[in-house]
């Protein structure tokens, strides 16, 4: 390669020079050949630094719209122009779908974000006026009702299970939908519709809560948001199978180096921690449910709280979840906090 052999001329360069002006003449020579591949890796190492940034600039942009700056990379620009165009098609079907939807309509953030999770950048497709509709037809079940006359009349239902939405994708779109899709469509999706992913204040990528001054709950996070969208498997402790509630919490606080918390239960984690009120709650402590299934313990399921009333926990699939909803809060038992 070229930056070797010139780093070898210049070493021969300055054992040959002797005197003082020989030398100052050859490291001018050193600076004149040097330049240009210091320059290329400033520009690598800055480029790499940027790249996130460049990310979630990308989705704010596509999502919310705004000027593109000249400074964004021109392909940036090209990805972020194709996939409004995109955005304003799906708008077109999600009206007509939601039209007919009688129990509240589609979330459109969930349907863009893994419209843009599988095709920004040089895989997005060229999709006809139907290529959108059966894109969004994944989303929704179609039922027959009848009116109060007798008449039959179609009605579009919501489906709320992810697995079951990333299944049909499957199926029209002939791919895989690996884990990493449906990790990177969760952090759009919260990006989008709550601001800040992967970033702000606690780096939760929800309306951010009061961070650990340490450090430790951007850990936590960085180990935690890895794994959103993937699903919930019985027993589940590892990425090698996936995770159940208390598998992904022991991995988390393990894995990040918050806490050593080797394999248990949901009641196994919580009697190894000191009980908060919910006022004293603070991002990166526990959350403890039960009755959420017929366990032989009180404490049944569990999540890591991270403000703003939101936990991240392994449901089905890993994901945030209000715990001021109507199911949670029903099932609330405890806060804890793990010791130290």
């Amino acid at each position: 390669m070229a930056a070797p052999a010139a780093v070898l001329a210049v070493k021969a360069a300055l054992v040959a020079a002797t005197d003082q002006r020989a030398r100052t003449a050859v490291l001018s020579v050193v600076a004149a050949v040097l330049t240009p591949f210091i320059l290329i890796i400033v520009v690598l190492l800055c480029t790499l630094s940027g790249t996130a940034n460049h990310n979630n600039a990308a989705v704010d942009l596509t999502f919310h719209g705004g000027y593109l700056s000249s400074e964004m990379p021109a392909e940036y620009r090209m990805y972020i122009e194709k996939m409004r165009e995109s955005f304003s098609d799906l708008d077109e079907v999600l009206t007509e779908i939601n039209d007919m939807c009688e129990d509240g309509g589609v979330d459109d953030y969930r349907v863009k974000a893994i419209f843009y999770a599988l095709f920004f950048g040089a895989d997005q497709p060229r999709m006809s006026d139907e290529d959108y509709r059966t894109f969004a037809d994944c989303f929704v079940t179609y039922a027959e009702r009848q009116d109060e006359d007798g008449n039959s009349y179609t009605v579009a239902v919501p489906i709320t299970n992810l697995e079951i939405i990333y299944s049909n994708l499957e199926s029209v779109l002939n791919r895989v939908i690996t884990p990493e899709d449906k990790s990177n469509a969760q952090r759009i999706y919260t990006q989008a519709k709550y601001g800040s992913a992967g970033g702000g204040e606690g780096g939760n990528g929800l309306p951010p809560g009061i961070a650990m001054g340490d450090g430790s709950f951007k850990a936590l996070m960085e180990e935690a948001t890895k794994y959103i969208g993937w699903p919930y498997v019985w027993g589940g402790s590892s990425p090698s199978t996936s995770f159940d509630c208390s598998g992904y919490v022991c991995w988390v606080y393990t894995q990040s180096g918050v806490y050593n918390l080797p394999r248990t239960t949901a009641q196994g984690i919580f009697d190894q921690c000191s009980v908060v009120s919910r006022e004293e709650a603070k991002p990166g402590d526990l959350i403890f449910f039960t009755g959420t299934y017929a366990s032989g313990s009180p404490v049944s399921h569990i999540g890591i709280y991270v403000g703003k009333n939101q936990m991240l926990h392994c449901g089905n699939p890993i994901g945030y979840a209000n715990i001021d909803s109507a199911y949670w809060s029903s099932h609330f038992y405890a806060m804890g906090r793990l010791p130290g």
